[in-house]
């Protein structure tokens, strides 16, 4: 498939990306373990936050059709590179922000620079890879997206003994501009040079995207179950720990630290699982439908059973079934041909955190909704309203899922 050896194609692409990814999770899910600091910093309401902390996914999802167009043209190097310039730019203001306002900026900025992260590292495995270990390579750079959010929680948590929040921010301004550096200097460019297509051409194949019937049949799922995932592991889960279960920021933390390792297994896991399944001819799509049901079996427990004997055990669960719907990347890669490879992904990409915006900031009206309890403390009834709303998106995306489709389309070669 290319002339560097497995040496090289580790040390020089899988390894580079993995970095990325982990970046762009961190930067994702930290403001759960800040959130306490950022509301009494800056007095924000849930609602506030909820818009703050969601403004990365807003302009995330901005980028990802125009970003597949850049792949598919210009390679993944180049681009990661030229946009985590704009995450080390957004950090930067997002450390130095007096307001609110500034803040969204700053963190919007943050969202479009580390918007190419996963699909760039997609796009390099579909050149490099065997379509066949698309599976297993994706859980491999999920997983270091999973110790991106690890970092966040008890670690992050750990360092606010010694600086605050915009030391922690000043600090990934620094690494980002770091890793841009490694990503443009070391990744290789694969030797395939992209076919020079017209712009029309271009957005043919996004139509084409668009109105493949397997693609509706599968996006519905994944957009609604990984969006939830996002919504709550990146910023509700820290609050829900501590108005909820009761818990110090201490406790809260490294429940958040073992939610974001059971992540971590979870992608290796199913990724593994998917790749040994599909051996024996069980489709990808199979096993990530199967993962997202438990996905939402662990979320609906969560709500009927908040008693702190079941909390750890529940979360961690949580952690490992929400990574299931990223298996359906997979999917849609060897369902389409590799020229529109990044254009399929940054397609369920923009669909997955378009949602994870709304939600993210709806669960925020909806938990203001409620009195609070205490000053920057919110009502356990709140919480539920707000997690109960997304499981019951969930639960009617699975519904369509199982609905028998005629599917059609264009299939890997």
């Amino acid at each position: 498939m290319s002339t560097l050896t497995r040496r090289q194609i580790l040390l020089r692409i899988l390894l580079p990306f993995a970095l990325g990814y982990y970046l762009s999770y961190f930067y994702r899910v930290v403001n759960a373990v800040l959130a306490a600091d950022l509301t009494h910093d800056l007095g924000l309401e849930a609602h506030d936050l909820g818009l703050l902390t969601a403004s990365y996914f807003i302009t995330f999802a901005a980028a990802q059709l125009p970003l597949g167009l850049a792949l598919d043209r210009w390679g993944p190097r180049r681009i990661e590179a030229f946009l985590l310039l704009f995450a080390a730019l957004g950090a930067l203001l997002f450390a130095t922000g007096d307001s609110s306002l500034q803040l969204i900026v700053g963190r919007g900025l943050i969202g479009f620079g580390v918007s190419a992260c996963l699909m760039a590292a997609f796009k390099a495995f579909t050149q490099w890879f065997d379509p066949r270990r698309l599976p297993m390579v994706n859980g491999i750079i999920m997983a270091s997206g999973g110790l991106g959010a690890l970092t966040a929680t008890a670690p992050v948590q750990a360092a606010l003994q010694f600086t605050d929040w915009r030391g922690v921010f000043l600090l990934l301004a620094a690494f980002t501009l770091l890793c841009a550096a490694i990503i443009f200097l070391v990744v290789p460019d694969h030797h395939a040079k992209p076919k020079n297509e017209h712009l029309s051409d271009q957005l043919r194949g996004i139509r084409q995207v668009f109105s493949d019937r397997f693609f509706w049949r599968v996006a519905p799922l994944s957009m609604f179950s990984q969006a939830s995932f996002i919504s709550i592991q990146s910023l509700w889960a820290g609050p829900w720990l501590r108005d909820v279960a009761g818990l110090p920021a201490d406790r809260a933390a490294d429940v958040l630290l073992l939610v974001a390792a059971a992540m971590m297994a979870g992608f290796l896991g199913m990724g593994l699982v998917a790749e040994r399944l599909g051996r024996i001819g069980v489709a990808p799509s199979t096993v990530a439908g199967s993962g997202m049901f438990l996905f939402l079996l662990v979320q609906g427990a969560i709500l009927l059973i908040p008693q702190p004997s079941w909390l750890t055990p529940l979360w961690v669960l949580f952690g490992f079934t929400g990574t299931a719907g990223i298996i359906q990347y997979a999917a849609l890669s060897q369902h389409f041909h590799r020229q529109l490879s990044g254009r399929v992904n940054t397609a369920i990409n923009l669909l997955v955190f378009v949602t994870a915006f709304c939600l993210q900031w709806t669960s925020g009206i909806i938990i203001d909704l409620w009195p609070q309890v205490s000053p920057g403390h919110y009502s356990s009834d709140s919480y539920q309203a707000a997690f109960g709303l997304l499981l019951a998106l969930q639960v009617l995306a699975f519904l369509w899922f199982l609905v028998p489709h005629r599917e059609r389309g264009t299939p890997l070669s």
